[in-house]
């Protein structure tokens, strides 16, 4: 049953029924406070009922803070992904309660952000909000239908087909060369993505101990996509491997992703390639590799990829080298 009181001018109503927790919910009137306490009386009746007592008392803000502190380190891109959703969790929208999320809300935060970012980094956004909300959902007792769901996302940027020429190539790693107070690790982080199509985070965690000079293979026990894959070396690669001083650490590339992005920033504003992404590297080498292995299988063993289709995307052969093997 519902009850009604009076409190500093404005009412209270109160649901009580077995088997469910309390409700109550504060109205500048008493009509308000009954028409709220026959939508909740009806939805127990009908068997519709859902608990949002939580979802009020906690803000988008708390969610996202509890998911950092319980989620986010159990996440190969944690480092990563604790720069985000901190900056995500300091913006107003965050201030807002998880019941007053609304899809119009989610709509607005979109729209404020594509002035600011790329349509790419908002569909990552609204990606790891869902991602979020739904743990909350089914972890924590928040029940609020996902408003991220409702919105319509941006069109997905189309995907980058940036490769090196030789001639890049030559003046990024003279930018690199260390001199004065450059870091020595970013030329050979560099030649190394060039030279075996590993991914940044799988260079700045390769060991000594997981490489084999003699069998020129380097072993990854956990990659991007969760399984561990051996590299074969190229003889460029393990010449720049055996170049290399041992670093106490163990690690082959003893430097922070932060740091080697900074260093790898500064020598494209020095080399004139402030359009280039270290991972750009990446698909530099696989689309080099595929010259010398035209057998995709043995392609998308080296490169690490499960589906073909995504490869694909990484081999951006140039129209008149493919025009010369046509003839």
């Amino acid at each position: 049953m519902a009850s009604f009181r009076q409190r500093g001018g404005k009412w209270q109503a109160r649901v009580l029924r077995d088997g469910y927790p309390d409700q109550a919910k504060t109205f500048e009137s008493r009509a308000d406070a009954e028409r709220w306490a026959r939508s909740v009386e009806s939805s127990i009746d009908k068997g519709q009922f859902v608990n949002i007592n939580e979802a009020q008392r906690t803000t988008l803000g708390d969610v996202i803070e509890r998911y950092l502190a319980e989620v986010t380190p159990t996440m190969k891109s944690a480092q990563a992904d604790t720069i985000r959703l901190s900056a995500l969790m300091r913006r107003p929208f965050a201030k807002l309660s998880m019941a007053n999320l609304s899809a119009a809300r989610v709509a607005a935060f979109r729209d404020e952000r594509l002035k600011q970012v790329s349509a790419g980094t908002v569909i990552r956004e609204l990606a790891y909000l869902s991602s979020i909300i739904n743990h909350g959902r089914r972890e924590w007792g928040i029940n609020v239908p996902n408003p991220v769901q409702m919105v319509r996302k941006p069109s997905s940027p189309p995907a980058r087909a940036r490769v090196l020429s030789n001639e890049e190539v030559l003046r990024l790693l003279h930018a690199l060369e260390p001199v004065g107070r450059r870091s020595h690790w970013t030329k050979p982080a560099v030649q190394l993505a060039l030279a075996t199509a590993m991914r940044r985070g799988e260079l700045l965690s390769l060991r000594w101990e997981h490489v084999d000079l003699q069998a020129r293979t380097a072993f990854l026990p956990d990659t991007k996509n969760g399984d561990s894959r051996t590299v074969p070396l190229s003889s460029a690669a393990v010449e720049i491997l055996t170049k290399l001083p041992r670093h106490i650490s163990g690690l082959v590339l003893p430097v922070k992703a932060f740091t080697l992005d900074a260093a790898f920033k500064r020598g494209l504003a020095r080399a004139g390639l402030d359009d280039l992404r270290f991972h750009d590297l990446r698909r530099t080498a696989i689309t080099r590799m595929a010259e010398k292995l035209p057998n995709v299988i043995e392609l998308a063993a080296v490169s690490g990829h499960k589906s073909l289709m995504v490869l694909k995307q990484y081999y951006r052969p140039s129209a008149s080298g493919l025009a010369q093997k046509l003839g």
